[in-house]
């Protein structure tokens, strides 16, 4: 495939999915910028996927000890893990075209203007005095305030806190995610002009997703063009063309072999990061991706070639076309890693 697919495979070597793998979950979120964590499992099996001698209990610990990584709304108004380092450049840029559907998204769950800042005053003064907090611990809060927490209402309430600024996913307390203010988690953050922020989330975007385009960007991002165009436009200089009208970094070093057999969590990034998921996928997309579902799937050759699930302690795979013994003792291998990983069993 890399010689009929040159884009496909540099898109996998950026991904680090081919080639040397990082060393640790922060070098993985530092490359892919911002990892999909809508699914807590997929986010953990995508830095695991991407890196060597990782555990998931030392994501955990980045997120709760080091407070290295987080988990916010970002890109496209979903969870995502990210360096809290970069935090600052992806809330400037990705969260204010968040802000008209949330507010519509309150109202329909019977919260307007004024119940909305009651609610993220109780939010504030209930970290202020005891976070970190749980979502249900704060839903307790929220309702004994007398503001509206059933049905999406707490989602919706938390999602414009995070948006605005105020709060993070932090710390994991025991299986839960906890929530932080983010001035008690975080070094306060220098501003950085728009321009400049433009500029440095696209050179930062191809270097994790490179070969792509302007559309590309925007979509992964959440973005208008022109801003996805802009970004591009203020590191030309640091660009080199690629086939399709596509654009990567000058510094890319050529793409690796294509990756051995390796299982994907749900939500993978090899999904989300361009408009088209065809090199990956091809024909068998409908059974990856059901109704806004991303499902686990199984990479062999730079493509899927099966579904999978875990059955008690064992992965099962549910293969789209027969496997070679190569690739089904090499997927049985990883499966027997990945539950390590886990710590299932």
């Amino acid at each position: 495939m890399s010689a009929r697919d040159p884009v496909h495979a540099r898109r996998l070597t950026a991904q680090l999915l081919s080639g040397a793998p990082a060393r640790d979950p922060l070098a993985v979120a530092e490359r892919l910028l911002a990892i999909q964590a809508q699914d807590p499992r997929g986010a953990r099996l995508a830095v695991r996927a991407r890196s060597r001698g990782v555990s998931a209990a030392d994501i955990d610990r980045a997120l709760t000890e080091e407070r290295s990584l987080l988990i916010t709304w970002c890109n496209r108004g979903t969870l995502h893990l990210v360096r809290s380092e970069d935090y600052p450049l992806l809330q400037q840029l990705t969260t204010p075209p968040l802000r008209t559907s949330n507010t519509t998204r309150l109202a329909q769950e019977g919260l307007d203007a004024a119940a909305t800042e009651r609610g993220l005053g109780v939010i504030e003064r209930a970290l202020s005095a005891d976070g970190p907090l749980t979502r249900n611990e704060l839903a307790g809060r929220l309702e004994s305030a007398g503001v509206a927490v059933a049905g999406q209402a707490i989602i919706q309430l938390l999602f414009r806190a995070a948006i605005d600024g105020l709060v993070v996913r932090g710390p994991m307390a025991g299986r839960h995610h906890a929530y932080v203010l983010v001035r008690d988690w975080l070094p306060r953050p220098r501003p950085i002009p728009r321009d400049q922020a433009l500029a440095e989330l696209a050179r930062r975007y191809l270097a994790g997703h490179g070969p792509a385009n302007e559309r590309d960007l925007a979509r992964w991002a959440g973005l208008p063009l022109r801003d996805a165009q802009a970004g591009l436009k203020a590191i030309a200089s640091q660009l080199r063309s690629a086939p399709g009208g596509l654009v990567d970094l000058s510094s890319r070093r050529r793409a690796s072999p294509l990756p051995g057999p390796r299982l994907l969590g749900a939500f993978e990034p090899l999904l989300l990061g361009w408009n088209s998921r065809d090199p990956v996928l091809g024909e068998h997309a409908a059974h990856v991706v059901t109704g806004g579902i991303f499902r686990g799937f199984a990479l062999a050759g730079g493509r899927a070639v099966a579904l999978w699930r875990l059955q008690g302690t064992t992965v099962a795979l549910e293969p789209f076309t027969e496997l070679t013994s190569e690739e089904h003792a090499a997927l049985q291998r990883d499966g027997e890693a990945l539950t390590a990983f886990l710590g299932v069993g």
